[in-house]
């Protein structure tokens, strides 16, 4: 499972400005702001960003600069291989070590909608074991509760965090990720898709 949501897309007017700037053809610009605040790309400057985009790494560094934020919702597992992008983003995740006892564990804080019943039953007595030791540890605060939640904790247990990340960024994910055989990729990937000028300027393989 995994869930995105509070997307915004910052700064792609200055992005495209910058893009100009190698040739100094700024009077050709003719993006606008439109009556509900959206920056829209006009003819001239999509013409050119997607050409830059489509030439490479190299010629597309404007890409770099318009930034994307978003509440991503996804278990252990996933994040694992997340984290693989560290350069052009940033995260700050829901605490698992200081809010893991504020609530009651149950399934739904799992992702666990691909495991076979057999599975489902392994982790529903996991669940409990961990419900009871968060409740002994909330009476007690004796960590040695805490710390059987901790160590034992699922992978599959869901976090959510605000990633910042930029649309060169988001070219190298969707390009690795779009066939992973994990589905959580390709519910970001098609988020990815949704993005604005997003078949310009980030389905540049296409």
């Amino acid at each position: 499972m995994l869930n995105v949501e509070r997307i915004s897309v910052m700064n792609m007017d200055n992005a495209i400005r910058g893009a100009r700037n190698p040739m100094n053809s700024w009077a050709k610009m003719d993006s606008y702001y439109d009556e509900k605040g959206n920056f829209v790309l006009g003819e001239n400057d999509l013409s050119l960003a997607h050409r830059l985009a489509a030439a490479g790494s190299d010629h597309r560094k404007f890409l770099r600069q318009i930034i994307v934020s978003m509440d991503i919702t996804a278990p252990f597992y996933w994040w694992k291989e997340f984290d693989t992008y560290k350069v052009g983003t940033v995260a700050n995740s829901c605490s698992t070590m200081h809010r893991i006892h504020s609530k009651e564990i149950t399934r739904e804080d799992f992702s666990c909608d691909r495991m076979t019943d057999e599975a489902l039953k392994c982790l529903d007595s996991v669940i409990e074991f961990l419900e009871g030791e968060r409740v002994k540890y909330n009476e007690t605060k004796e960590k040695e509760h805490w710390h059987n939640i901790i160590q034992l904790l699922p992978t599959s247990y869901n976090q959510m965090r605000t990633v910042t990340l930029n649309y060169e960024v988001l070219i190298n994910i969707y390009y690795a990720r779009k066939s992973h055989k994990l589905a959580e990729w390709h519910t970001l990937c098609e988020a990815i898709e949704k993005l604005p000028y997003a078949n310009e300027l980030i389905l540049v393989k296409e």
